[in-house]
């Protein structure tokens, strides 16, 4: 009965870990390469921006606690519209205008809370440019850690790149 009991608290802690403080994402593209490559397991880190808490129209409202602001550059993971985790480098803050030949026009970024994210490589990357902005209530948290990378295509004990084992991005 004590086994059963740790096992639950191991179990409880390890859930509030990863909903509160850190989770592991898979990069299943290639569009942030040489910085990411396909089968990274990237750590991201819940508190960079600030835990959000709620969500628009739940029984809580969207808030964020301990809120930092999201910089030019960083590797940002968040939800797209379907609920699906993707990372893309920041490249447009509140209050910026971007430019783009995909765009057209002129495109702003005024409206309070909406950034403009975008992958490293230009084919078939799935950025701002096919999702439009991103809000800032969808942004999950910094890409701060690549823990390894193993071949997606690969049987479980083999596939591991051993050059791709903790890295800073």
């Amino acid at each position: 009965m004590k086994f059963i009991g740790a096992i639950v608290v191991a179990l409880v802690v390890m859930l509030a870990f990863r909903s509160l403080v850190m989770t592991v994402c898979t990069v299943e593209g290639r569009g942030l390469e040489p910085v990411f490559q396909a089968g990274d397991r990237v750590v991201v880190n819940r508190w960079s921006y600030g835990l959000r808490t709620g969500e628009k129209g739940s029984l809580f409202d969207y808030g964020r606690i301990c809120k930092q602001e999201v910089k030019k550059g960083d590797f940002i993971a968040f939800e797209d519209s379907l609920g699906a985790v993707l990372i893309c480098r920041c490249a447009g803050l509140p209050g910026d205008t971007i430019e783009k030949n995909i765009v057209p026009g002129v495109v702003n970024c005024a409206d309070q809370d909406y950034y403009w994210m975008e992958s490293l490589g230009k084919n078939n990357a799935t950025d701002s440019r096919q999702l439009g902005f991103i809000p800032e209530e969808r942004i999950i948290g910094r890409a701060c850690l690549i823990l390894y990378n193993h071949a997606p295509e690969t049987a479980f004990w083999r596939g591991y790149m051993k050059d791709r084992i903790l890295l800073l991005p």
